[in-house]
């Protein structure tokens, strides 16, 4: 068949300008480190492009229009069937649409499927703990810290194949993520136990690391207070990925089947709008907040300051006096509409604390994800933070660490460490940079600090130069004496490494209670091979967040050496946490 050039020449010009806007609107990405899931959706999308049919997806009415990137198709080309729209749809869209949202069917300017822009990730910044000289500054003052949700996104970071921002490596969060054996108090009259450890650093001949470990009372379950609990929901555009709102249900749910007939539940949503779900209901209502949950969908903008006012109103409705108030805010922190100033929701937040409500944050998805915000917020809120990457966290922390997650038994935790000048030369503190105190903190009952739920496991590390080690990072004064011969120490105190003391309150307490108890020098300091296995792992915890912040007070120790000491400092783990470190460790080193 003859063509005439002209024709062919308009022909081909047509193609490439088709398929450069095709690239434009959404480039190709390998599906080779996609989670299953993903991988699914993806292709479905993909089809639908290919048929250039517009995709009707559930929406949230009179919702702003959604500042993430999204891919349109094309519109040319729609006499193809829409049947994998529709399909693209039921896959993304929950099966039960809430009020919030249009009926399926009805067309929508943005699809819902949303992809991952890792650079609007949001963190605090961090600067890494200094080297303190003991002879001008002995003491350490610091916030307990429960949260763990810096671990589980480091871990969903790297099972995609990126090694995580400096910023995202909080190394105190990595630690406490694991169970440690320490010993239980047996009543909450003192609810703490306090351990210590110490042996020669895995990363230097020349240091040595000090081990603190703290134990929560943990009542029996049937003992637990009867809760209140208020889920305040993030459902704006944002979580419509499978990583998100389906999983925060699923979530939630599990959560929601450990609860009695004494407990109460309620769920709020936000988006552009905010609005009751589920009014307070009996926990053992199974049916009732599993209805309440499926029929959440995504659609719209975030409004979080309206849902949060809105939840803690509902709490206020079901206060139980001897009870557990807890808010429980689960998203993925992308506040774009309304009142977003941080610290106006701090305030809130913190005036709520004072009434007896507090307020656990839960992390889902990636992209867009702020945990400088989460974690923030929490911490205002006298509760914790955890990020769930998966539905074995969502069991981790919302059914074996329930309790934890839910009772606090200790409010305002203090540590402060004052070391023997005689003894120790230097010390840094491993984490725990955004928890630091200033001295006098210590002992102001005003100043707000961290909780401890019932059974958590708290563990810092101080890296520790002692006198007669060559592994001193700061060199000495020339006008003033700093050697262990002028430190003027009592006989009946020289064998004394460091004193330790801590402060909390009681749940309802206003006025703190001290512990306190010193830490013994042995004769000989024991090899890093010699010590406990959780010392040894807890190390090498330590060593793997340090390695992930690039930091060169361990440039000794390497992946490999990670690897082994992990390995060999295993232990007993029954639901394969430390095993799941060493391939992680394993991915690390490969990227």
């Amino acid at each position: 068949m003859n063509i005439e050039p002209k024709f062919l020449l308009t022909f081909i010009m047509a193609t490439l300008v088709g398929c450069a806007a095709d690239q434009e609107v959404k480039p190709k990405q390998s599906n080779a480190n996609l989670p299953a899931h993903s991988v699914q959706t993806k292709a479905l999308e993909e089809s639908v492009a290919a048929d250039q049919i517009e995709a009707p997806l559930v929406r949230q009415q009179a919702a702003p229009e959604s500042p993430v990137r999204t891919a349109k198709p094309t519109l040319d080309g729609q006499h193809k069937s829409a049947k994998r729209a529709h399909e693209l749809a039921a896959f993304q869209a929950p099966a039960m649409a809430h009020s919030f949202a249009a009926p399926i069917g009805q067309a929508q300017d943005h699809p819902g499927y949303y992809s991952v822009e890792t650079d609007r990730e949001q963190y605090a910044t961090i600067t890494p703990g200094a080297i303190k000289l003991v002879s001008s500054e002995p003491v350490s003052t610091f916030s307990i810290d429960v949260d763990t949700g810096s671990y589980s996104n480091i871990r969903r970071l790297l099972n995609h194949g990126a090694l995580p921002p400096k910023d995202a490596v909080r190394i105190e969060e990595m630690i406490n993520y694991f169970d440690y054996a320490y010993s239980t108090p047996e009543t909450q009259d003192q609810p703490f136990s306090i351990q210590t450890e110490l042996a020669v650093s895995p990363w230097s001949k020349d240091h040595a690391l000090l081990r603190i470990g703290l134990k929560g009372y943990e009542p029996q379950s049937e003992k637990r207070p009867a809760s209140n609990l208020v889920f305040l929901l993030d459902v704006s555009g944002s979580m419509n990925s499978p990583d998100k709102l389906p999983l925060l249900k699923k979530s939630l749910l599990l959560l929601s089947q450990q609860l009695s007939e004494q407990d109460s539940v309620a769920i709020v949503v936000y988006a552009g709008a905010s609005g009751v779900v589920l009014e307070p209901t009996a926990g053992n209502q199974s049916l009732k907040i599993e209805q309440a949950l499926e029929s959440l969908s995504a659609g719209g903008s975030t409004n979080g300051q309206a849902g949060i006012e809105q939840a803690y109103q509902l709490a206020r409705q079901a206060y139980k006096p001897e009870g557990i108030n807890r808010v429980i805010l689960a998203t993925d922190g992308d506040f774009n509409v309304g009142t977003s100033n941080v610290e106006d929701l701090k305030t809130l937040i913190a005036q709520k604390r004072e009434q007896g409500i507090s307020l656990t944050t839960l992390g889902f998805g990636g992209g867009n994800y702020n945990d400088h915000l989460i974690e923030q917020l929490a911490d205002v809120g006298n509760g914790n933070y955890a990020y769930i990457d998966g539905f074995n966290e969502a069991r981790k922390v919302l059914v074996e660490q329930l309790s934890a997650t839910l009772m606090t038994i200790a409010k305002d935790v203090k540590i402060q460490v004052e070391f023997n000048p005689a003894v120790v030369k230097e010390y840094r503190l491993l984490g725990y940079e955004n928890r630091a105190l200033a001295r006098e903190d210590f002992n102001n009952d005003r100043v707000d600090a961290g909780e401890i739920g019932a059974g958590h496991h708290v563990t810092a590390l101080y890296e520790l130069v002692l006198q007669g080690s060559d592994g001193q990072r700061i060199d000495p004064l020339r006008y003033q004496h700093e050697s262990s011969s002028d430190a003027k120490t009592s006989q009946h105190i020289v064998n004394e490494l460091a004193f330790i003391k801590l402060r909390y309150k009681a749940p309802n307490a206003t006025q703190s209670t001290l512990i306190s108890r010193p830490v013994l020098m042995p004769d000989q300091l024991m090899a890093f091979e010699q010590a406990s296995e959780d010392f040894r792992f807890s190390a090498t915890v330590a060593g793997f967040g340090e390695h992930l912040r690039q930091s060169h007070y361990v440039s000794g120790l390497d992946y490999e050496q990670l690897i082994a000491h992990a390995l060999q400092a295993k232990g007993a783990d029954p639901f394969g946490y430390r095993s799941e470190f060493i391939q992680l460790l394993r991915l690390a080193a490969r990227l």
